[in-house]
């Protein structure tokens, strides 16, 4: 069973000669049938919708999927940012339960894996980022482990 498929292609024809081949693959089922039809594009005048049996499907720059925005050309650094703020609102909402004293440092850090982490991590096994954007990533989690655990 497929959950989705992406063609990519350079330009029309390999986005065609793709086609074909997908066509082939699944022709002996008959159950999936692939269309391109060229309209608009912002580079070059032309873009291409997708038909799949009788639905179309246009090329858009960016959509949300389970919860993590996708754009054309994967680009990740607005959905880390977004993630980010996310975390450290997260922060916020749990900083007078970390600041507790009572409270052990293996607890803290257990409310900080569970509760924050999880929240800007989400779906990052997908994610192709580069080292600026994992330095970004490490630099959060040490500013909020020297908020909870002070100077």
């Amino acid at each position: 069973m497929i959950d989705g498929l992406v063609c990519e292609g350079k330009n029309a024809a390999e986005l065609i000669r793709n086609e074909n081949c997908i066509n082939q693959s699944c022709s002996s089922s008959k159950i999936l049938s692939v269309s391109v039809h060229a309209s608009r594009d912002q580079n070059s005048g032309k873009s291409h919708n997708i038909k799949i049996d009788n639905s179309f499907f246009e090329r858009v720059e960016q959509f949300k999927y389970l919860g993590t925005t996708l754009t054309y050309q994967n680009s990740i650094t607005e959905e880390i940012k977004r993630r980010l703020m996310s975390g450290n609102a997260c922060y916020h909402s749990v900083q007078n339960l970390l600041s507790f004293s009572l409270l052990t440092k293996n607890l803290k850090i257990k409310i900080y894996k569970i509760t924050i982490l999880r929240i800007v991590l989400y779906g990052c096994e997908t994610w192709s980022h580069t080292l600026r954007e994992e330095h970004r990533l490490r630099v959060f989690g040490n500013r909020v482990l020297r908020r909870i655990f002070g100077p």
